[in-house]
């Protein structure tokens, strides 16, 4: 849109506001609706309701008994392939025994009624989550489904205009428009994920739906908002299509994200740490922890080190530093640009994949020896080897660890996260695979079971519905 059109459209909709109507609607205005129509009848089509089922703890028994409930929910999801791949927010589907999508009507008919019947609603599988970026796949079994391609976060402009696209609070298809308030929001410093904010309407229900520019293009997955009453209050997030990306990428082809890192601490210079410690630049990045026995400290990285450049690209935040190491091939060894004092080094340094990533015993594990298929995951049982390398992290010598989900038909969806350790099926012990699946295979189907597991350290049931 041309700039004396859009200064157009803003002085119509001011005198729309104060009661006057211009004297010529013009073709700006009438350029503008055609293209919001032009996007909507784009990219709808390929917006979905995600609806969940789960359980969770109910408070307030009066007997004092631990009681579950079953849980509904919902939010939104963008196909984003013809053969049924979804992206949603993470915490739309974590925690689901079944996951349904809705298709929008594909009624197309010239004399079909303005209230369209309900969509297909299919039975989704969850490839995979993401808790960091906060974005999961789903997979629906189709073919030539409508969906839309992830475009190029980083060429979006502050002030531009967008669409966001979802089902807030369960109504199907909802379209809002607004402008980019922000392309690189971070809601802490140097938080490693950063947000397109937009003042376009996102409401409870559009987490997961499409964020698009006047093109149709996908810029962004809506993730959440800021809000003191609960409702939009033109504060609203989304994740950058370019973030999307790379976790979508790696879901569809292993199932899991997998991210390196150098064992270091970086930070955000800032004036203040500058003139407090001395440091020779007031911008940029610093290290302010090196991992004993780590790669960085392999390789001669010391405490207050500034990084100029990491494989010959400029470093200007810790969050970009980070966001680079993520990408960097594990197994492979990266270049840092060091500033220390006055001297400049450049350092080649291993990197090893995050230590603490729940997915990181994905690679350990293949369907045809570690399938537990009725729970949906591969699993690993836990002996001297997976011990060694679950330093505090396993409260008992002895258990099954959920080394990734699976995509299966017949197990649930989201209930169990990589990273859990199972010990018990309703009570009875399990310690390696052979009896997990014993265990669970005796259940009938549509009766509920309790798994005693282990999540972050803390120990919890999480009771399921098998098929």
């Amino acid at each position: 849109m041309k700039r004396e059109d859009l200064l157009f459209v803003i002085v119509f909709s001011a005198a729309l506001a104060a009661g006057e109507v211009p004297s010529r609607s013009g073709p700006a205005i009438r350029g503008l609706n055609e293209a919001l129509v032009a996007v909507a009848e784009k990219i709808t089509p390929a917006v979905v309701m995600v609806t969940v089922e789960g359980y969770q703890q109910l408070h307030g028994n009066p007997d004092g008994v631990t009681a579950f409930g079953l849980r509904r929910g919902g939010g939104s999801g963008v196909i984003v392939s013809a053969d049924g791949y979804l992206v949603t927010n993470a915490h739309v589907v974590v925690g689901a025994t079944r996951i349904q999508v809705r298709l929008p009507s594909s009624s197309t008919s010239a004399d079909h009624s303005i209230v369209r019947p309900p969509g297909r609603a299919l039975a989704a599988r969850l490839v995979g989550f993401d808790v960091e970026t906060d974005v999961a796949v789903l997979k629906v079994d189709g073919e030539g489904l409508p969906f839309l391609e992830l475009a190029d976060s980083d060429i979006v402009r502050q002030g531009q205009l967008v669409v966001a696209v979802g089902c807030p609070i369960g109504l199907e298809s909802s379209l809002t428009m607004g402008v980019i308030s922000a392309v690189a929001r971070q809601l802490q410093p140097d938080d490693r994920v950063v947000y397109l904010q937009t003042d376009a309407p996102i409401n409870p229900g559009n987490s997961g739906g499409a964020l698009v520019d006047v093109e149709g293009r996908l810029i962004g997955i809506n993730t959440m908002i800021l809000s003191q009453s609960g409702g939009s209050e033109g504060l609203g997030f989304a994740i950058p299509s370019n973030i999307v990306r790379f976790v979508v990428d790696q879901m569809i082809r292993s199932g899991y994200v997998l991210r390196g890192e150098i064992g270091v601490e970086a930070q955000t210079v800032t004036p203040g740490l500058a003139a407090s410690l001395g440091l020779q630049r007031n911008n940029g990045v610093v290290l302010s922890d090196i991992l004993p026995e780590g790669p960085g400290d392999a390789a001669g990285l010391k405490t207050g080190d500034i990084v100029l450049s990491l494989n010959g690209k400029r470093m200007e935040n810790a969050r970009q530093f980070h966001v680079n190491l993520y990408r960097q091939q594990v197994g492979s060894f990266a270049t840092l640009e060091i500033l220390r004092g006055s001297a400049t080094l450049n350092l080649r340094v291993f990197v090893l994949e995050r230590s603490n990533s729940p997915e990181r015993f994905a690679s350990r594990v293949t369907a045809d020896q570690h399938l537990v298929s009725r729970l949906s995951i591969l699993a690993l049982p836990i002996d001297r080897t997976i011990g060694g390398l679950l330093p505090g992290l396993s409260r008992r010598p002895f258990g099954i660890l959920v080394a990734r989900l699976a995509m299966t038909t017949s197990g649930p969806s989201g209930a169990l996260l990589p990273g859990d350790i199972i010990y018990e099926v309703n009570r009875q012990t399990v310690s390696t695979l052979q009896e997990l699946r014993a265990a669970v295979e005796k259940q009938p189907p549509g009766e509920p079971i309790a798994l005693q597991v282990e999540r972050a350290g803390r120990i919890r049931y999480v009771e399921l519905l098998l098929e």
